[in-house]
């Protein structure tokens, strides 16, 4: 395979026939998010875009190097950035998560996630932003944001009660409690959770077979499926007036 970006630092980023492939690169700490990751992965969405557009990428995969998915943001580096301040939580949400989803939400290409670790907090949300996600079976799922007294961001308030319905969503959400990923598959948070040594091989060889499917077709089914709740309700509106 050959980088794409080869100065990255914190991601992997690399394309071969047709996949790219994202993996998060921060193993000593979990691949948690500090502002260069952000960058990086911008920068590597970026490149995913304009590969679409020269029909070079035709399927984005995700996933995490080491033990670890994604442990969210990491605030002890935000903390040292910020020099010693308390970190701004709300703001990175708005100058880093939020288009980080909506971009993956935007791509015109399935995009896979392959979970091999642990998933929590944004990271956990970052994973269900994507349009198919495999999980490892020693994986599991954390919404850790009420351990902080915060509420789930990175999409997560609009992603799980439409995974789970609003009972499971509100519990996750309150009590943070951990969810294995045989649970997830059997919950219907993810499409499926595989043993963890046949992950990656699984994940690569469907990524392969997307990558020589009609893109096109899949690009407008994924855009009308995330936006089949929106379309319902202004179809309900109509139809009352």
């Amino acid at each position: 395979m050959s980088a794409v970006l080869a100065n990255a630092e914190t991601i992997r980023f690399e394309v071969d026939a047709g996949v790219a492939v994202l993996t998060l690169n921060r193993p000593d700490r979990l691949n948690s998010f500090n502002d260069q990751m952000h960058a990086e992965v911008r920068a590597a969405l970026e490149q995913v875009r304009l590969g679409r557009a020269e029909g070079a990428i035709r399927v984005l995969l995700i996933t995490g190097a080491g033990r670890g998915f994604c442990a969210g943001q990491d605030l002890s580096d935000r903390s040292v950035a910020a020099g010693g301040e308390a970190p701004d939580l709300g703001a990175s949400v708005e100058k880093n998560y939020k288009p980080l989803v909506m971009t993956l939400r935007a791509l015109d290409l399935p995009v896979i996630c392959a979970v091999n670790g642990v998933a929590a907090g944004a990271g956990a949300n970052l994973a269900l932003a994507c349009d198919m996600v495999f999980a490892a079976r020693s994986a599991s799922f954390i919404q850790a944001f009420c351990k902080l007294g915060l509420i789930p961001d990175t999409g997560g308030t609009w992603i799980l009660p439409r995974l789970l319905g609003p009972a499971r969503a509100m519990g996750l959400a309150l009590l943070g409690d951990k969810v294995s990923a045989e649970q997830a598959e059997a919950w219907g948070l993810i499409w499926k959770c595989v043993d963890d040594e046949a992950l990656l091989p699984t994940v690569k060889a469907l990524a392969a077979q997307l990558a020589q499917g009609p893109t096109f077709g899949y690009a407008q089914t994924k855009k009308a499926i995330w936006a089949s709740s929106t379309q319902i309700g202004r179809a309900s509106c109509r139809e009352r007036v």
